[in-house]
């Protein structure tokens, strides 16, 4: 009996392994062929049958899409609307969070289901009047616009996460910490927020991935500040191979670079240790 326990738990836990690893190969696959792409030559890109494995390096690919008029501006403004939507969203999400977490008050579960109902509003109803009052404001064309439009988009998922990272913190620290003379405001900023910074850096890296993929507020918001996804989503149709190819990894390392560097918060949310 205990043989046939041991062997049915191998079985589960070797098709939970095979499906990680399938979900694995099934991400990192299309990366693994955008990035040979990119850093191969012409010639090999329109060449068949391709090799998995890359026989030439080359920047060529690259250069030709980094040349291409206004490729480093669109991406400029990429990273300053995905970093302004990440500051504000953990600026105001995370006070709202906490709020929601430590605080009881009539109509908390309602006020929960109304924060995460705005996001069943389609962007397609949302971005048309936006576009016409940011005219009115004088901001139609404006990085800030697409920013407060990312921000409108990742808030809710923000506070709900934030709130539920918070609710994981014991409150008892904080009294502790009340008796020992610090304030309520230094009570939340040296002791709840150090322990809630793992989950709110995986807030951090679905505000900043959302920000940075989004493409259709940023074509109706902006005709010359475009970032770079709305930039591609116009010219990529006409644009030939090598630069949809070099476009992809363009778009792929920003996200990936910031969660490298983000991934100890991650890793600390669960239980594991980097030295």
């Amino acid at each position: 009996m205990k043989r046939k326990t041991s062997y049915s738990r191998l079985v589960v836990r070797g098709l939970v392994y095979l499906v990680a690893v399938l979900i694995a190969l099934w991400i990192l696959i299309p990366i693994y062929l955008i990035t040979i792409a990119a850093f191969s030559p012409k010639d090999v890109i329109y060449s068949w049958p391709k090799s998995l494995f890359p026989q030439t390096i080359s920047l060529e690919t690259l250069k030709f899409f980094v040349s291409a008029q206004y490729v480093l501006p669109s991406l400029r403004n990429s990273v300053v609307v995905a970093l302004l939507t990440l500051v504000i969203s953990l600026v105001i999400g995370a006070p709202a969070g906490y709020a929601l977490a430590r605080y009881i008050f009539r109509g908390k579960d309602i006020f929960r289901i109304m924060i995460l109902s705005t996001r069943a509003f389609p962007i397609v109803i949302l971005s048309i009047p936006l576009a016409v009052t940011f005219m009115k404001w004088g901001l139609y064309d404006n990085l800030i616009s697409v920013a407060i439009l990312h921000v409108a988009m990742a808030l809710p998922t923000t506070i709900l996460v934030t709130s539920s990272v918070f609710v994981g913190v014991s409150k008892e620290l904080e009294e502790a910490a009340t008796v020992f003379g610090c304030s309520r405001v230094q009570a939340f900023t040296r002791v709840a927020l150090p322990l809630a910074l793992p989950g709110l850096a995986a807030s951090a890296i679905f505000t900043f991935v959302l920000s940075w993929n989004e493409v259709f507020a940023a074509t109706i918001l902006t005709l010359q500040n475009r970032t770079l996804p709305a930039r591609l989503f116009i010219q990529l149709a006409a644009s030939p191979l090598p630069f949809r190819f070099a476009g992809g990894f363009f778009i792929l390392i920003p996200a990936i670079t910031f969660m490298f560097f983000i991934r100890r918060y991650l890793f600390s949310l669960w239980g594991i240790t980097l030295k």
